[in-house]
Parts: C-alpha cells; sequence; structure tokens
C-alpha cells in the first residue's frame, strides 16, 4: 500500500479523489513585469487563503522553455504563473502563452482553464486565444487590460523617435529626462507598444477587435477613481472594457474596483470571488 502511495504520488494523481476535477488558472503578467508580480503584490497570498495552491510555473530561458511543477495536496483549485517576454511585440508573447497553456492542458486533461492576464497580459492572452484558438480555456478574466489601446504607449513611441533633422537632439534631450536605462528600455520595446495603441487601421488592436474570438466566458475588472485614489492612470476605464471590442459587445462580465492600474491584494481577495 506504502508503494502504491508513493507511486501515484510521483505521478501527480494522488492529489484529487477519483473523478473529482480542479479548477486551474494561469496567471499572466503585463509589460515591464514578470511572473513574479503576482506574488509581490499580495494576489498570490490572498488566492492561497482562499485554498488555491500554485501547482507550477512556466517561462522561459536563453536554453528553451522553463517547466517547473510545484508539490500541491489535496486541492481542487490550482494556479500557474507564466513568464513572458514582457518586452516582445504581443504576437511572440502569444506564442510563448500558447506553449504554456499546451503543456497546462497536458497536465490537466480533463480540466477546463481560466486564464487572468493583467495590464498588456490580457491583450496576449485575448491575442493568444483568436490565433490559435481556445482549447482548454473556459474563461478570460482580464484586469486593467488596454483593449482599446491607451496613449501612454503613443507617448512611448514618441519619446524614442529619433528620426528628423533635430532627432540627436531630442534624444539627448528625452534620455536627459527620464534616464538612458528607461529610454534603451522603451527602445526595444517599440513592438509591444505600437501593440497597445489605440485601434487605427494597420494596428494590432484594430485587427484583433474585430477578429471573431472563442465562445467562452468574458471577464473585464476595470479601474475606477475615487475621493482618494485618482484611479488608473496608464489606461482609461473605456479601454479596460472588453464589452466595447466590437467583436464581443455585450459578452463580457464587468467588475469595476477603486485602485491605480498596478494589482493589489484586492485583485486577489476579487478572483477567489470569481474563480
Amino acid at each position: 500500500m506504502k508503494t502504491l502511495r508513493i507511486l501515484l504520488l510521483s505521478l501527480g494523481l494522488f492529489f484529487l479523489p477519483p473523478g473529482a476535477q480542479a479548477r486551474v488558472a494561469v496567471l499572466v503578467h503585463g509589460y515591464l513585469s514578470d511572473a513574479g508580480t503576482w506574488e509581490y503584490s499580495g494576489v498570490n497570498a490572498m488566492l492561497r487563503q482562499a485554498g488555491w495552491q500554485q501547482a507550477g510555473h512556466l517561462g522561459i530561458s536563453p536554453t528553451g522553455f522553463i517547466d517547473q511543477p510545484l508539490s500541491h495536496q489535496d486541492s481542487d483549485r490550482l494556479f500557474y504563473t507564466v513568464n513572458l517576454p514582457s518586452l516582445a511585440p504581443a504576437p511572440v508573447q502569444a506564442g510563448w502563452l500558447k506553449s504554456a497553456l499546451e503543456r497546462i492542458s497536458a497536465r490537466h486533461p480533463d480540466e477546463e482553464i481560466t486564464i487572468v492576464g493583467h495590464s498588456a497580459g490580457g491583450v496576449v492572452a485575448r491575442l493568444t486565444l483568436v490565433q490559435y484558438d481556445a482549447g482548454k480555456v473556459s474563461r478570460l478574466i482580464t484586469i486593467a487590460a488596454p483593449h482599446l489601446g491607451t496613449d501612454k504607449a503613443i507617448r512611448a513611441l514618441d519619446a524614442v523617435d529619433n528620426g528628423g533633422m533635430f532627432g540627436m537632439i531630442k534624444e539627448w534631450i528625452v534620455r536627459e529626462e527620464i534616464g538612458d536605462r528607461l529610454y534603451n528600455t522603451l527602445e526595444v520595446s517599440r513592438g509591444i507598444l505600437f501593440n497597445l495603441v489605440p485601434p487605427a487601421p494597420g494596428t494590432l488592436l484594430f485587427w484583433l477587435n474585430m477578429q471573431p474570438h472563442p465562445d467562452i466566458e468574458y471577464v473585464s475588472v476595470i479601474r475606477s477613481g475615487g475621493y482618494v485614489i485618482a484611479g488608473d492612470l496608464v489606461v482609461p476605464p473605456f479601454s479596460q472594457d472588453m464589452n466595447q471590442v466590437p467583436a464581443l459587445r455585450g459578452k463580457s462580465k464587468v467588475y469595476i474596483t477603486v485602485q491605480g492600474h498596478e494589482l493589489t491584494p484586492n485583485d486577489g481577495r476579487l478572483l477567489a470571488e470569481i474563480l
């Protein structure tokens, strides 16, 4: 009996009773971020408090894909974090997310998956579903995601546009103002920034927002301001609502939170309620 128990544990089959199904969530970070944001923001702590356990972490490295399963016991609520190259164009990130979802689906062949995407991660997740089909994904939850773009992306692209007669002078002025490190970061992330500008012919969001979307559940978590908190200064609230996407009008549930753009423990509490 002891030998059988060890064998079942090694195969990952002992954690759930026969016939039980787990709820599986995949957390996708945004631009200038990584998978750690879910941990240090307090979101993961709130999920654990609600009975969720982290089952693994997936990402990329110079040598290829990283797949780190984590031990978990007796839980029907599991979540994974995914580390994407956040400075890369959205289609590149979508390709990596597709690979991560395939691995998670293979690990949980009988379970449906919920993707949770924060900020640009919500756009990357939606692009993944449109480009590669939903597969096992039955729900998409986005938090403060720029589905209709953000003018901050336009401003960032303008800041590193050093073309023209006075381009070198402009570059020097901008570098002096924001620093070499941020300037270089914006410069190498032009692709994803262009992917996040408001929809117009020739942009990713113009194309994406007109495409047929999978028939799954959509949830938009929208930031709003209050008497003390100004609200989201990065992505305007209307852009965060998937009901404003032409292909998804009337299909998204909406939750409004009074806070800024960044993740907080309140997001973990809300996610536990939604999930």
